[in-house]
């Protein structure tokens, strides 16, 4: 069964990897780390929100490779 919770959790994971790439590359590009961060911290909650609700969506409404049933 593919619950909310996996989707939940595989969006704070994903987040963290994201969002240390976005610094990165914000901090080396501008050469200002201080906006790297800053432009991590807006990220991170946004796009995990919107990251769940692709995720939500994707299941209930294309369920490509997931069988019908599986969702809480």
């Amino acid at each position: 069964m593919i619950s909310r919770r996996r989707h939940a959790v595989k969006a704070v994971t994903w987040r963290v990897v994201a969002t240390t790439a976005t610094v990165v590359i914000v901090g080396v590009g501008t050469g200002d780390w201080r906006v790297g961060l800053g432009v991590g911290g807006v990220e991170i909650p946004t796009k995990m929100l919107l990251y769940y609700l692709h995720e939500r969506f994707w299941y209930k409404f294309v369920g490509l490779g997931v069988g019908g049933g599986q969702a809480e």
